[in-house]
């Protein structure tokens, strides 16, 4: 069985004997009996002992208290005061707090042996508990997420190193503060500002997910998009006890989306609608005409002429520049709520929302093909082209994108047949 040495911190002789005989009678080995603060310390570091019994009043003076503080922080080793009667009442309100943190002379071995056993039992716990709150603290901080956890309140209790370098916010400066003095957090999509989300999770039980376009603006005023959740914290008895919050620097994500999206859906070359873009509004614009007896719209199919001659003539690096260029231009002639798409090759589409009549699709037909006569200057090349036009509106019922566009690309190719630079409607 494993025997504890305890050091001996006390300058009466006769009560040292008695103290000795009784720790060795209670199964204890006393390692040492020193009368000096400076001796204790120098003992506790050569024989390294389980606890420390010392005389609150060394050499008549209280000195015993700042040498157990030294054992205690820089050894780690518990302690035990010795104190009188008329010592206890002058110290009680300050060093002798704690419960068994101390024993009366005189006392009795029965006394001595728990005082010395609950010192012991309560170093082991505090032990335990502080590799515990090591070991989670050393989990939080390896977690690839920023992490903020809260009292039940919704003041702040710790905070680990990625959540300090998101918020700007050191551990230090938030401890204790209001999640929302730290956390300041805007719902971009509503333009309205986030309250303690700790408190919304405690009252209410439940793991909140961040909202989708969730933005968080830093100590120095920095908007950065974060995504995760807030979860309460229960205790073995399902009690809740604080929160905690998980969240990440989602911007690079949302950059890769917000690509991934341009991608699916607009022209890499011109920066237009595509035709998977188009036709989703094109289909949008039926079923809204469908609800309303007044509502016109228009379709038109443009190709430009001769555009093969000019990538054979100038190469293909001409070639994309000028239909950069022509996109430019067809977006000039156009109101705000119309679309132009790349259909593809030197093919175009553009929608013309909520018009009068024809005569409104026919006057930007006539305004692109003015603006798409003017040359293009390309490394020093002067270069022009006209569009050959076709049209069509919903003076019938269409159903379906797919029969709109192929009426209009029908018109288009007759006015190609009428001799290019022109356009024709659909009839």
């Amino acid at each position: 069985m494993f025997v504890r040495k305890i050091l001996v911190v006390e300058d009466e002789k006769i009560l040292t004997s008695n103290i000795r005989k009784s720790l060795e009678k209670l199964g204890y080995s006393v390692s040492r009996i020193t009368k000096s603060g400076e001796e204790a310390i120098k003992k506790v570091a050569e024989t390294h002992p389980n606890l420390v019994l010392i005389d609150i009043c060394l050499a008549r003076e209280i000195d015993g208290v700042s040498v157990a503080d030294i054992i205690q922080n820089d050894f780690h080793i518990p302690v035990v005061y010795l104190t009188e009667s008329s010592e206890y009442k002058t110290l009680q309100k300050n060093q002798l707090s704690e419960p068994f943190s101390y024993i009366v002379k005189p006392f009795i071995e029965s006394d001595l042996h728990l005082a010395i056993e609950m010192a012991l039992y309560k170093h082991q716990t505090k032990k335990i508990l502080n590799e515990e709150q090591q070991r989670l603290a050393a989990i939080i901080n390896s977690i690839g997420c920023a992490v903020i956890v809260t009292y039940a309140n919704g003041c702040i209790q710790m905070m680990n190193p990625i959540a300090e370098l998101i918020t700007g916010w050191k551990q230090s400066e938030a401890l204790g503060k209001d999640l929302i003095e730290v956390l300041s957090l805007v719902d971009k999509d509503l333009g309205e500002r986030i309250e303690n989300l700790a408190t919304y999770v405690i009252e209410s039980g439940e793991i909140f997910n961040l909202p989708e376009n969730c933005t968080l603006i830093t100590k120095d005023g920095i908007e950065i998009a974060i995504g995760d959740n807030v979860a309460p914290i229960r205790d073995q008895n399902g009690n809740i006890t604080g929160a905690v919050l998980v969240f990440q620097d989602i911007t690079k994500r949302k950059q890769t989306e917000a690509q991934l999206m341009r991608n699916a859906f607009y022209d890499g070359l011109t920066e237009l609608p595509n035709r998977v873009l188009f036709l989703d509004r094109l289909r949008q614009t039926i079923e809204r005409s469908k609800r309303r007896n007044d509502y016109y719209f228009a379709v038109l199919f443009l190709d430009l002429d001769g555009f093969k001659e000019i990538n054979d003539r100038f190469g293909h690096g001409i070639g994309d520049d000028f239909l950069v260029a022509i996109a430019r231009r067809l977006e000039s002639c156009l109101r705000g709520g119309d679309s132009v798409a790349r259909f593809g090759g030197d093919e175009f589409t553009v929608l013309l929302d909520d018009i009068k009549g024809i005569a409104d699709a026919t006057n930007v037909a006539k305004r692109m093909q003015d603006s798409l006569r003017s040359p293009v200057n390309l490394n020093g090349y002067q270069l022009s082209t006209t569009a050959s036009i076709g049209i069509t509106w919903n003076f019938i019922n269409y159903e379906e994108p797919a029969t709109l566009l192929r009426d209009a690309d029908i018109a288009m190719y007759r006015a190609k047949r009428q001799g290019k630079a022109t356009y024709a409607i659909f009839s």
